[in-house]
């Protein structure tokens, strides 16, 4: 039997692609519905090419192939001498299976960086608030502004929209002209062309202000300082306020690699920074038996999941891939690489934070005591300052903020932050957050 991890759009991909093939095949998703953060919907999908998700979610719960687990966080996995063995826990039940083969398909989270006010109620990522929106029809706020980087934060702007929320403003920190730099990208994705347009649209239907060069410096609770940047984040001059109540930053995606890091996937720095997995050209990894898909090999968004989903289903079953199967990840992958060169995270915004603002939010650590474990204790990486101040022990692991405290700490020491360190602080023994309480009150 094949095991999918997640059911975001490559787990969909890869499971009807296996079930269309007379395979037996179980789909094990944390999330108490099918779809990722990309479909993640109440009841119908809504928005750019809603309708596509139609025939996955029919087939993961009308085909007989296919068994579908919600609800589950798998908090462990290891090889044996009968396949790889998955421990989960779904509905306080502990419980385990174990397959021949498995395809991770574990998405991705939205990558947060700092400012001073961070950690005030109300400051949430684009991903939070759609995920609210989304999953509970609840909108976060009275007036909602959108920041950060990257073209996810134009659905979630419109979405937010058209559900009735005073949404004031979206503001990108890099101009839209950057796409110049990747004429062949646009070339091979003509459609990405159609989906700006839809997008357009919806921003002129809704009056929403989009500004560009420009970013949240700064939030008091009641109102977000805007400041005009450059390309590498750094402040040319604080411009204007705009009064809000929700700040939704988001500054691209941080693959998921806990799990396949567990399993022993081999993992490679990407050119944005972020640690994704080395796999061959079918989504094969370098362990035995486990092919990867999705933003875990690279952030791409939904239409190279799709695509890569199909593949390591495919090569997971022994079949023969078609080329166009192969041409059509090229495309995409040239439009992902596209995305990094248009829209680059640098660390120009260590210079808006207070000393006292916290970095580490599940601990409190200050970005002051992170520089003062280095000027007065000599910490020089992350790993070392951790232990002197507790950044990144908290209930998330450092998931949200290693990579920034090692940012800070390279800047700090005047170094770059090596491969090496950037594999460590991504991977975590457990795959999950989970208490041993929960554990040791699971029934197995």
């Amino acid at each position: 039997m094949i095991a999918i991890i997640g059911a975001g759009p490559a787990g969909l991909a890869a499971a009807m692609t296996v079930a269309e093939n007379n395979e037996q095949v179980v789909v094990i998703d944390s999330a108490p519905r099918p779809g990722g953060q990309y479909w993640r919907h109440l009841s119908q999908v809504e928005g750019y090419k809603s309708g596509r998700s139609a025939k996955y979610f029919r087939a993961l719960h009308e085909n007989e192939k296919i068994t579908y687990i919600s609800g589950a966080q798998i908090w462990s996995a290891v090889h044996n001498e009968n396949g790889i063995t998955l421990n989960y826990l779904a509905a306080g039940i502990e419980s385990s299976i174990t397959v021949e083969k498995v395809i991770l398909a574990t998405g991705a989270h939205d990558r947060a960086i700092p400012f001073t006010g961070w950690e005030r109620p109300g400051v949430m990522t684009p991903g939070a608030a759609q995920a609210l929106l989304k999953g509970h029809n609840v909108i976060a706020g009275q007036r909602i502004l959108i920041t950060g980087t990257g073209p996810f934060l134009l659905p979630v702007a419109v979405g937010l929209a058209a559900a009735g929320a005073d949404v004031a403003g979206i503001i990108e920190a890099h101009s839209p002209f950057r796409w110049l730099k990747s004429p062949l990208a646009l070339l091979l994705n003509p459609q990405k062309s159609i989906e700006l347009i839809y997008y357009a649209r919806k921003i002129a239907q809704y009056k929403l202000k989009v500004s560009f060069g420009r970013a949240v410096v700064a939030f008091d609770g009641k109102s977000a300082t805007i400041a005009k940047i450059d390309s590498e984040l750094r402040i040319k001059q604080k411009e204007s306020e705009i009064a809000c109540d929700v700040i939704a930053a988001g500054w691209g995606f941080t693959p998921d690699v806990t799990l396949g890091g567990i399993l022993g996937c081999k993992q490679v720095v990407d050119r944005d920074g972020t640690v994704i997995f080395a796999v061959d050209g079918e989504q094969r990894s370098s362990a035995k038996n486990i092919w990867i898909a999705g933003e875990a090999t690279g952030i791409g968004g939904a239409d190279l999941a799709l695509i890569e989903g199909r593949i390591a289903a495919l090569s997971a079953l022994s079949l023969s891939i078609p080329l166009r199967l192969h041409f059509a990840r090229y495309r995409s992958q040239k439009f992902a690489t596209a995305l990094q060169v248009s829209y680059p995270v640098g660390n120009g915004w260590q210079g808006w934070i207070a000393p006292e603002s916290n970095i580490c939010r599940c601990e409190e650590v200050s970005l002051g005591e992170i520089c003062a474990s280095v000027t007065e204790l000599s910490a020089n990486d992350a790993r070392t300052s951790k232990l002197f101040t507790r950044a990144g022990m908290g209930m998330c692991q450092g998931r949200i903020c290693s990579r920034n405290v090692s940012e800070i700490i390279a800047s700090q020491t005047h170094c770059e932050v090596t491969d090496l360190e950037r594999i460590g602080y991504s991977n975590r023994p457990i795959a999950t957050p989970i208490s041993l309480g929960a554990l040791a009150d699971g029934i197995k």
